[in-house]
Order: C-alpha cells, then sequence, then structure tokens
C-alpha cells in the first residue's frame, strides 16, 4: 500500500508541486490548505507522515506541531517542516515543536524525497526494537510505548518520536559516554542533513519529557565529552 502523506501548506502552487513529486516517488499525497483541512484529512485517516508548512493563516505549522504532538493520534507520525525559514534558532525552534526534520525552501524534490524516506525509515526501525528496562523506565517494543515504574506502579509517559529513539538507544547502551556525533550517526543515521546542535535540542526534550517522573537525572551531561545514561543517579 502507499504511503500516504499529508501535505500542509496555504500555497497552492507548492502543494501541487510536492504532490506532482511525492506520486512519481509512489507516494499517496494528500493536499490540505490549513489547519482546518488538515485536521479532517487526519480524522478520516491518519497519515504515514506530514509536511507542514511554517506559515499557515490562523495556526502556525508550529503551533500545529505542537497540538499533534500532544494528541494521542498523532503523536507518533513523523513531521517534516517546509519553512523559508533558514536561521538557526528557526530550525531549533521546529525541533523543540517536536518536528523531526526540516526543509527549507526553495527545496529540490530529490532532497524532499531523500528526507521523507529517512525520516520513515527511522520510524520502522524504532517499531522493529525490542522491549528493555533501565532502573525505573521500560520501553514495550511492541506497544511502541514507554513507561515509569514508581513505587510498583507503571505509568505511561508521553514521548516524541524522536525522543523515544534517542531514549531507547540510551537505555540499550547505558553507562557509556556518547559524543554528539556518535549520536547522530546512532541514532539519526549519519544524515548529512542534521546538525550536532539539534542533539542537545532533544536531550533538552527528552529531560523535560522524564522530569514528571522525576528520571530526568538518568541523562547526564559529561562535560567535554557528551552524554551518558545511567540509573545511578
Amino acid at each position: 500500500m502507499q504511503k500516504r502523506i499529508l501535505i500542509v501548506d496555504d500555497e497552492p502552487a507548492i502543494r501541487d508541486m510536492v504532490a506532482y513529486a511525492l506520486r512519481k516517488g509512489d507516494f499517496d499525497p494528500v493536499p490540505a490548505g490549513d489547519a482546518r483541512e488538515a485536521q479532517a484529512q487526519i480524522a478520516e485517516r491518519v497519515p504515514d507522515l506530514i509536511l507542514l508548512d511554517w506559515m499557515l493563516p490562523g495556526t502556525s505549522g508550529l503551533e500545529l506541531a505542537r497540538r499533534w504532538r500532544r494528541e494521542a493520534l498523532t503523536r507518533d507520525v513523523p513531521i517534516i517542516m517546509l519553512t523559508a525559514r533558514g536561521e538557526e534558532n528557526d530550525r531549533v525552534g521546529g525541533l523543540e515543536a517536536g518536528v523531526d526534520d526540516y526543509v527549507v525552501k526553495p527545496f529540490s524534490a530529490r532532497e524532499l524525497l531523500a528526507r521523507m524516506r529517512a525520516v520513515m525509515r527511522r520510524s520502522r526501525e524504532d517499531d522493529e526494537d525490542g522491549s528493555v528496562q533501565v532502573g525505573g523506565l521500560r520501553i514495550d517494543g511492541a506497544a511502541h510505548r514507554v513507561f515509569a515504574e514508581v513505587d510498583g506502579a507503571a505509568t505511561p509517559v508521553q514521548i516524541g518520536p524522536t525522543e523515544y529513539r534517542l531514549l531507547h538507544f540510551f537505555m540499550t547502551h547505558p553507562e557509556r559516554v556518547y559524543t554528539r556525533s556518535q549520536l547522530l550517526d546512532h541514532v539519526w543515521g549519519g544524515s548529512v542533513y542534521v546538525e550536532e546542535r539539534t542533539v542537545d535540542v532533544h536531550i533538552r526534550r527528552l529531560r523535560k519529557t522524564l522530569e514528571p517522573h522525576r528520571l530526568d537525572p538518568m541523562v547526564q551531561t559529561v562535560r567535554g565529552a557528551g552524554y551518558r545514561f545511567s540509573a545511578a543517579a
């Protein structure tokens, strides 16, 4: 079955251009001009990936990304931001909103398709990962869920797809220090499109995710070296 790709962009010419490229790449493109149309398409069928424009009428792409990361239906759907904003702070803002990657306009169809396939490949690899437990954290690989086990009770942890991949790698490689470059290679697949600053953004998001369960100290910064995951605070 063709992968269903939701294109959320208020410019018809951009939507048509992207849809044409996706059809040639053997994807099933579904267009939406604003947040309302996007929500209607998601209600009809959850897409396999969302291409989301930064600037939208009424609701910005950043606001939509944050909303979709909070909702169970779309929490695990990969999101790639389409944006004319190439400044570092803007890119970091998108990553902190929960998007998995970004493509700066103007972009080529070849670049877009490459990034889409890379993001979806990582998502498939996540689904195949097994279960693991370290200290008070447990990952159920089959269900693709994370649980915090405190005082004998297992509480679901609401986590984004990139933070899930990062946490799974940490939990399967505890007590070792990894540089930003090594984490990029292992978690992001060594993509040339991802900067080392991206790691810091997702480390902050992962700690924020674990903080309500008082498990954020497990993600440790090793000055001058990188990051380590440890059950020993």
